[in-house]
């Protein structure tokens, strides 16, 4: 009697000890890791939206100011070496009475010689609307003269956590007498 016993608790274990061997190499294969879970847990976004950048270089209340220019911004023809340091109203539509959704936060800089090309660095903060609290980095060349100007957006805070896409820039208006411009921005960002 003790052989058989002996023999069906043997079996019995060997097979509790495979079964549970392959349960946990099954396991470790499909399992992910906690990042993975995270990571998939949050659907990349295709988000597309356009918003208008007021530059107001005149007036009692400009929203650019000048802060640096070197020795040769006067007598250049692009200006080269100034910097405006920028705090410039994001609007829904192309005047400035239209719904405010943001601020451009950064500066530009005049960084060609022969052209007007700017080195663009600011945060698009949004302080109305869906994305209310967010941010969307922009750094890249602005070449003014063109049409359509593309700089990368390289970050994003908020609902743009994680965001990579680009800007595209197209002069609405420019008023040669003040300075001022309306600037029309479509922005197309992947973000979780």
């Amino acid at each position: 009697m003790a052989k058989p016993l002996l023999l069906l608790l043997t079996i019995t274990i060997t097979i509790t000890l495979t079964t549970t061997a392959i349960d946990k190499t099954s396991a470790a294969k499909t399992s992910p890791s906690p990042k993975k879970l995270m990571m998939n847990s949050m659907h990349k976004k295709l988000s597309h939206f356009r918003v208008y950048w007021h530059d107001v270089v005149s007036g009692p209340h400009p929203s650019s100011s000048v802060v640096a220019q070197s020795a040769a911004t006067n007598t250049s023809r692009s200006a080269f070496g100034l910097v405006r340091v920028i705090d410039n109203a994001l609007t829904r539509g192309p005047a400035i009475t239209s719904e405010l959704v943001g601020r451009a936060q950064g500066f530009y800089a005049s960084a060609s010689l022969d052209y007007v090309g700017l080195l663009m660095a600011m945060n698009f903060a949004f302080t109305g609307g869906k994305y209310n609290g967010s941010t969307l980095t922009i750094l890249g060349r602005n070449e003014v003269f063109t049409e359509v100007r593309e700089m990368p957006i390289i970050g994003g805070s908020g609902l743009f956590r994680w965001a990579q896409g680009y800007a595209q820039a197209r002069t609405n208006m420019v008023n040669l007498t003040t300075g001022d411009a309306i600037v029309q921005y479509d922005l197309h960002v992947m973000h979780y």
